[in-house]
């Protein structure tokens, strides 16, 4: 019986990921993207936003340095560490803007940390990560459909820059809804 669940739980995912996979992002789609996607480059430029990852950026708490991924992925959502992310002046910026096309909004400072969510993200650190990394150059980076381990929707995620003075001091990335951006 435990063989029988755990082969139809087998062929489940993997159904599910091959539609995932499946799924292209048409012209339409592409077109509601780019949309959005000036929508979160002005978001980055709000001064509450520039503000807080310049402030990180100067002087980064002991505790977030100390974080590994390991202590992170252990931590609730509950946890006051967490919590203090999305009840911040950037988190509740980001949670002002958040609407049925926003899946997922994270603010990052220079080094990948965390500076501001609207939920938990699955890692506490993206130095490395292209959605991290891409916006560092100034430029703005678009992912492919995926499933959000945080949220659990299909999404594509957008990474833009955070500017000071026209320098990159860090990312903003937004997961948007694919089903949204269907309709």
């Amino acid at each position: 019986m435990k063989l029988r669940l755990l082969l139809l739980f087998a062929a489940a995912v993997a159904a599910f990921t091959t539609a995932a996979r499946a799924q292209s992002i048409t012209p339409a789609i592409q077109a509601k993207i780019d949309a959005k996607t000036s929508d979160i480059v002005a978001w980055a430029a709000d001064p509450v936003i520039v503000g807080a990852v310049r402030a990180q950026n100067a002087a980064l708490p002991a505790d977030y340095a100390a974080m590994t991924q390991e202590k992170w992925a252990a931590l609730t959502v509950l946890d006051p560490f967490v919590r203090a992310f999305s009840k911040n002046a950037a988190g509740a910026f980001l949670k002002a803007k958040k609407d049925e096309l926003v899946t997922l909004p994270f603010l990052s400072d220079a080094a990948g940390y965390k500076v501001a969510f609207t939920a938990k993200t699955t890692n506490w650190c993206h130095k490395g990560m292209p959605k991290h990394e891409v916006p560092l150059t100034g430029k703005t980076w678009q992912g492919p459909i995926e499933v959000n381990q945080a949220s659990g929707q299909q999404q594509v995620q957008i990474a833009v820059p955070v500017l000071d003075g026209g320098k990159p001091i860090g990312s903003l990335v937004v997961g948007l809804s694919i089903t949204k951006l269907s309709q």
